[in-house]
């Protein structure tokens, strides 16, 4: 095993990775922009190093910045979490060139799951079942035209080198194509550097279920079931479970075979997923279709962890660190439901507008069955420069309509007070007959955006007013506090964009000096 990794990410995933790191006896490097000198990340880890402006181009996402803090910390090894760098084939290849163990699969398998029509050609050819669409290289908006009417209406617009709904159009009819390409391309050259799209048919009714697998690099590949993706909002997901309520054991074997089979059709090793659309209702072989592979660990992996009481950052560290699997196959049992709420700094009173501010007040739910990946703290500032994910909330049961009920209890506990997040629209998801029901796809939210804004977002001039005199009056509060009482840090030298690390034992090693400091 390892010595000492760099993650070079920010916000919970960190701290998860963190977490796991130290639960294995290794030692952990953090990375900070200037927007996040105070985060609980850089507080959580042994070592932490500045590596530039709030700007993700200028921090995050500058390769040799984060390299070369991994050379100043003596890491042997990057994990790059998800999201900025995760599925970049560049800057694994990069580590791999400076001495260090990238924490994923292979640059190549990044680089052909990366590529959409490269995926889909080589999905086509490994025998995984894809839905309809254009393939070939620099297809002109004269070619797509004419693969529009060959696939037929309705369709999407797609990214050849993306993920996310970045540069993602769905095309209603022929008349709405011309204007959906030139927008989806321009979104993808400010995306991805890349203008190239494709086309593929649009299955209304889908549901988006993924599976999620493992590779080792001595040729053990397991898959460790589903999970149901299909609430989601402009392509972004929000609310996962796992189980699936539309997948039997049958089917569920299904799916994983050919999830195997696309894996071992690029040689992938490490945790990956791939995404399906299924078409509920339909028995016969193709009833799902391949959508694309996320070469990385995934947001809503902690789902899978508690059903089926496997650690995947543990099992990331040690396939990368050349051990072989620990599970067979047949190890893989799947024990009661999960279900996972992504907490973000958005408002859904608001057409779900990121927001910024101080996290002023933070009180946190648990209990049996519930598990918090956090990335925030009291005091955090959060800003607009990154991805506005701040927690998830994960609540286990033995059954659904259990694990259902555990996430309202969690919900109505949990307070995060200083800035709008999307907790109110997912205690009316839990409260919902449509959700409790199983039966929706990935239409979900479209279909219930007016009684969404009813229940969320009108609850009236007096109630928003109210609302908005009880925030001022905590933000006074506060301010009083934080003036009279300066907040301690965990290294000037950090704050003024320099590093810090923690020893073996108490306290913090500052510039030289010892300060006796908690957690």
């Amino acid at each position: 095993m390892f010595k000492k990794v760099l993650i070079a990410n920010r916000g919970e995933i960190a701290v998860r990775v963190i977490r796991a790191c130290r639960e294995l006896g290794v030692r952990t490097v953090a990375v900070y922009s200037e927007a996040d000198r105070r985060a609980l990340h850089v507080r959580q880890a042994d070592e932490a190093y500045a590596i530039g402006p709030a700007p993700a181009r200028e921090s995050y996402l500058h390769v040799e910045r984060i390299l070369d803090a991994a050379r100043r910390s003596g890491a042997e090894a990057v994990h790059p979490g998800y999201g900025f760098l995760a599925e970049n084939a560049g800057f694994a290849r990069a580590c791999e060139a400076a001495g260090f163990v990238f924490i994923g699969p292979p640059p190549a398998a990044i680089a052909a799951m990366g590529d959409k029509k490269e995926a889909r050609r080589l999905m086509q050819a490994a025998g995984v079942p894809v839905i309809p669409g254009t393939g070939g290289d620099a297809l002109t908006d004269a070619d797509l035209l004419a693969g529009a009417e060959r696939i037929g209406y309705p369709l999407f617009v797609k990214a050849a080198a993306g993920g996310g709904g970045k540069g993602m159009r769905l095309v209603a009819g022929p008349e709405d194509l011309g204007r959906s390409l030139g927008a989806a391309r321009r979104e993808a050259d400010k995306a991805f550097g890349d203008d190239t799209v494709y086309l593929e048919k649009a299955l209304t009714g889908a549901r988006h279920v993924e599976i999620q697998v493992l590779a080792d690099g001595q040729g053990n590949t397991i898959h460790l079931g589903e999970r149901e993706c299909s609430i989601q909002r402009r392509h972004q997901k929000l609310v996962e479970e796992c189980p699936s309520p539309a997948v039997d054991d049958a089917l569920r074997q299904r799916m994983g075979r050919v999830a195997v089979q696309a894996a071992r059709a690029v040689g992938y090793t490490n945790a990956g997923t791939v995404e399906f659309l299924l078409v509920p209702g339909s028995r016969g072989r193709n009833d799902f279709y391949f959508l694309e592979m996320n070469t990385r660990i995934q947001v809503e992996h902690p789902i899978t962890e508690v059903v089926t009481g496997v650690d995947l950052v543990h099992e990331q560290l040690r396939i990368a660190a050349g051990e072989a699997l620990r599970h067979r196959q047949e190890d893989i049992e799947m024990r009661g439901w999960a279900i996972e709420c992504r907490i973000t700094a958005e408002d859904p009173a608001n057409d779900f507008l990121p927001a910024s501010g101080r996290v002023i007040r933070l009180f946190q739910p648990g209990g049996p069955g519930i598990r918090l990946d956090s990335g925030i703290q009291a005091g955090l500032e959060v800003s607009l420069y990154y991805d506005p994910l701040l927690a998830k909330l994960v609540a286990w049961g033995h059954t659904r309509t259990e694990a259902i009920g555990r996430m309202a209890g969690a919900l109505a506990e949990y307070r995060i007070v200083g800035l709008p997040t999307s907790i109110p629209f997912h205690r009316w998801v839990m409260a919902g007959a449509a959700f409790a029901s199983g039966q929706y796809d990935t239409s979900f939210l479209e279909a219930a955006e007016p009684l969404l804004e009813e229940e969320v977002g009108g609850q009236g001039e007096a109630g928003h007013l109210a609302r908005l005199a009880a925030i001022v009056a905590t933000v006074l509060s506060h301010e009083r506090q934080w003036r009279a009482q300066p907040a301690r840090r965990p290294c000037d030298e950090a704050e003024e964009g320099g590093t810090w690390r923690r020893p073996e034992g108490q306290g913090w090693r500052l510039a030289g000096r010892w300060e006796a400091m908690g957690r």
